[in-house]
This record gives C-alpha cells, structure tokens and sequence, in this order.
C-alpha cells in the first residue's frame, strides 16, 4: 500500500498531507492507521521522524468526521478527541497540525462556523481564559498537558462525555514516576466520566522508546489498553545508517568553548545543542550571544513567550543554534537540523535515541555530535555497543573538524 487512500484514509486529508510534501505513508503509517480507524485499540513504538502524530491523528480526526457526517443533527456533547503530551512545546506542535487537517475538512462540512478544530489546554495560562475559550469556541478536539486537563475536567468544564478517541503522545515519559500519579488520576477520571461514544473509545498510546510493559501499565489506569494491540516499526537503521556519530573530547570547564569552535568549525545550517540542565542551557546560550552566534535558549523556567520565541525562531532559520534542555529531545520537529550537538552523554540509551532523532528526519541524513570528558567517552562506548553504531572519534584542527589521523601542518 503505497498512497494514503489505499489505507482507507479519506482524500481529503490525503490531499493536505501532499502539501507538506508527504505523499505515501510510512511503515509505521501503514501499521497503524488501518487498525486505529477500524477502533483497535494500539500501543505502538516507532523510531523519531517517522510520522507517528500523523498515524494517530489521520484515524482520529477521520472518524471524528464521520462521525458528523452520519448523524441526522450533530449535537455537541463535548470533546470527541483528547491528545495528551508531557510539554507545551510538543502540545502547541500537535494543534497545529490538528488544524491543518481539520479545519479545511470542517469546512467542506459546513461546521466550521458551528465548532473549532482544536483548544490547547496546557498550564502556565490563564485558566479562566482557557474556560472562557471552551465555552465560546466548542472545540471538537483538545490537546493539553495532564494535570491543566484533568484540573478542567474536575471542574467540569472540559466535557468528556462524548469522548470517542484518546491519544497519549510520550507515553513513556508520562509514566515515568514523577508523572505517573498525575497521568492516572486523569485516565481514571476519563475512565469514570466518559460515556464512550456509541462505538467505544479508542486509545493510542505512542513513543519512539515505548516500553514493553508501558501498555500494562496503562491498562491498570484505564481499562481500555486491556484489549490493545502492541506493534512497532523497526526502524532503527535510521540512527545506524542515516545518521553520522561523532565524539570530540572536551575537559568539563572548556566544553563552552568546544561548542563555539565545532560552530564555527563544522557551520551548520542549523543545530540543536543539548545542555543536559537548565541552568547550564541558560549559560551557554548567552556565551554563544556574547561571542555573536546567532543563538537561544529553549528549557524549563523560561516565560512560555519567550519559549515560542526561541522555538519559532529556529524554526524558520532565524537562529542557527537552539541550546535546550532535554525538554527539546522528545516528539519536536524542527526542520533542517542539520547537527544534534550534546554537551553531555546520558547513561539511558533512550534518551541519546530521542536527541539524535532530531535530525535525520523525513528520509533526510544527519550528525550526532557527543562532546564530552573522558568518563562521558566511556558512556559513550557503551551506548555504541547497546545501540549497535558506529561512532566516530574528530577533532577541532585549524578550523577543521578532522580525523584524530588528518592532523598535517
């Protein structure tokens, strides 16, 4: 099955993908979106840049429209999808692309004067703007954080009644332990309060590092992941063939300066710079300033317009060095990363899997750069055995990224 249509999926949307330049499904596209619209319930991992937000979104926003299309007089009960992700970076990224399938697809309908696409329900705004915005605009759809959900759902104002799809996008990172109470209180909650929708809820739940027994640990929250298949793509030759591993040694106290020299060095169109905390993130960012590269932070703390700055800025090419926390590593897409640069090499495999997915994306090649001091070299042999790359050792060299061996006077 080569085109989106062949799956099932309405040309409608198959139409809007063509726009992004999407024209034939991916394999974990053809994995998903066929069982996810016949309302099979999926837990399913596949490898960064492989279209997962499309191969839930297509099947729930499809059978959201069907839904209108076969009830004599549609009437609003509330939300129809609920997708959940751990950060406002990764929520405000799913809105959009909800409205850009929905809105056109409401149109055509002649809905979209009735009811909105899409709500962004995340804390650190206004609560009772949110509230004002659900009561006036009756969004079919809702993306939002946990704990900003569930807190409108107990207060009634964020109807779940009528819920037929749910998405959980990270799943692994909301059932780590310090998410974990918050992200069952609230499928409980969808559990006590949602009447299903005459055919049942449908839930997904999605990561590129999904555990095995992440399923089973929702299925104790909600009882629907009882009865979800579990499925994956593997697709991890794209870290080991589309994507290049570099290590450059560093001592701690001189890796701000490493940075500025690989920058200068290698000139990338665009990098992503991984700084381990955010208050080291903060640091360099400003050292890179100081020095004039066109650089900014993205990391916990910071003012959310500040956040949207940072991201939209390198989004579009403004700024060639984005520095982040790992708050960056997981489901963002940034085009045309060229370089994903860590300051730091994480123990969890998972976690150098999420930062090199940054870039390789969408069938494009890419470079992880490691820098790092001699026992983070040492983690990184490891993760070159557990993750089955290659990694190869470079060195700042006359303005050259070179081979430890290519050094000539």
């Amino acid at each position: 099955m080569n085109d989106f249509t062949s799956l099932g999926v309405l040309p409608v949307f198959a139409e809007k993908l063509k726009e992004r330049g999407i024209g034939g499904p991916t394999a974990i596209q053809r994995l998903a979106i066929p069982p996810l619209l016949a309302g099979q319930s999926l837990a399913f991992r596949s490898a960064t840049g492989t279209g997962k937000t499309f191969a839930y979104l297509i099947p729930a926003l499809q059978r959201l429209l069907g839904d209108i299309e076969s009830a004599a007089a549609f009437r609003y009960q509330g939300l129809r999808v609920l997708l959940c992700a751990p950060t406002y970076e990764l929520c405000s990224q799913i809105k959009e692309e909800v409205d850009f399938l929905l809105a056109p697809a409401l149109a055509a309908l002649g809905q979209a004067a009735h009811y909105a696409p899409s709500s962004l329900l995340i804390g650190s705004v206004s609560l009772n703007r949110q509230i004002e915005n659900l009561k006036k605009n009756k969004p079919l759809t809702a993306v939002g954080n946990p704990g900003r959900l569930l807190m409108l759902a107990k207060m009634g104002k964020l109807k779940l009644r009528g819920l037929r799809f749910l998405v959980l996008d990270e799943a692994d990172r909301m059932t780590v332990a310090e998410s974990r109470a918050e992200t069952a209180a609230l499928l409980r909650f969808i559990d006590q309060s949602s009447g299903a929708g005459e055919g049942g809820l449908t839930a997904a739940a999605c990561s590129a590092t999904i555990a095995d027994g992440t399923r089973d640990s929702l299925a104790e929250m909600l009882p629907v992941f009882r009865q979800a298949e579990t499925l994956a793509s593997d697709e991890r030759e794209i870290l080991r063939e589309r994507i290049e591993h570099w290590a450059i040694f560093s001592e701690g106290r001189r890796k701000t300066q490493t940075l500025r020299s690989f920058l200068e060095a290698a000139k990338p169109k665009k990098a992503l710079v991984f700084a381990g905390r955010n208050d080291q993130a903060g640091k360099i960012a400003a050292a890179l300033q100081y020095h004039h590269v066109s650089a900014a932070g993205l990391y916990g703390g910071m003012d959310k317009k500040e956040r949207k700055q940072a991201a939209d800025g390198f989004r579009s090419g403004k700024i060639t060095a984005l520095v982040s926390s790992d708050l960056a590593a997981r489901g963002l897409d940034f085009p045309g990363i060229s370089h994903v640069i860590a300051l730091d090499v994480p123990e969890d495999p998972d976690v150098y899997i999420h930062r090199a997915g940054r870039t390789a994306r969408a069938g494009k090649r890419g470079i992880m750069v490691s820098i790092g001091d001699e026992a983070e070299m040492r983690r990184l042999a490891a993760l070159e055995k557990k993750l089955n790359i290659i990694v190869q050792p470079k060195d700042l060299y006359r303005g050259r990224v070179c081979k430890p061996e290519d050094f000539q006077d």
